[in-house]
């Protein structure tokens, strides 16, 4: 008997070990969108299409350390619009157990890929792959693939499509991205969609001191992320 309590007091030693390594992901929205920036990341090879929409920002000291995309995959005679948008995902002070996201305005086609993340740091530029207008007959994708530089070095490309060329790399964030909006076509009811034609990137500066704290648990609201 006291063999099978120390085994049941072992395994739930371990499960509350993995419980403390599980990843809390909260949808932010437009929350915080009354987050002060100091500049806009932009790059000037986006496509002519849509309109920009709103702003969606991390909160208060948090910052960008990684994204996912959502990539409709070739359709093969049928519409193609590549990419659909862009997820952000932010965290604080270097913790990685307690994370928002943020997306501004997506498109409707394809499906979210998995999440990268820089090694360490932030994300600090950006650089679009883009495929320029195809005329009154052609098949406009705009936006095809996306890279981010992180703070530590690193690029990250995300599992976009390819058709169209890379263009310059952004300016680089001293601070860290914080923030997303989206220049996006909406849907063109069986004509031509293009769908994500631009995007820019807010840049926050970093607080003057970082503290680096321990995971947050029992996050009010917050989901497991898998």
């Amino acid at each position: 008997m006291t063999g099978l309590l120390a085994a049941v007091a072992l395994v739930g030693l371990l499960s509350c070990g993995l419980c403390q390594e599980k990843v809390f992901l909260q949808r932010a929205g437009v929350a915080f969108n009354s987050r002060q920036y100091k500049s806009l990341l932009t790059v000037n090879n986006g496509e002519q299409f849509g309109n920009w929409t709103w702003p969606e920002m991390c909160p208060e000291n948090f910052f960008a350390v990684g994204f996912s995309v959502r990539v409709e995959s070739n359709q093969y005679g049928a519409d193609d619009t590549a990419l659909n948008g862009i997820r952000l995902i932010c965290a604080k002070d270097g913790s990685r157990s307690f994370l928002y996201t943020v997306e501004s305005h997506t498109g409707y086609f394809g499906d979210w890929t998995q999440p990268q993340y820089c090694p360490s740091g932030v994300l600090t530029s950006f650089q679009l792959r883009v495929e320029p207008h195809q005329g009154l007959f052609g098949d406009d994708t705009a936006v095809n693939n996306i890279k981010f530089r992180c703070s530590s070095n690193p690029t990250l490309e995300a599992n976009g499509m390819y058709w169209g060329e890379y263009g310059h790399w952004s300016q680089e964030c001293t601070g860290g991205i914080c923030g997303i909006e989206t220049k996006m076509e909406e849907y063109q009811y069986g004509l031509d969609d293009s769908t994500l034609n631009d995007v820019r990137f807010h840049c926050c500066a970093m607080p003057q001191t970082t503290q680096v704290r321990g995971s947050h648990r029992g996050a009010v609201g917050g989901r497991t992320f898998t």
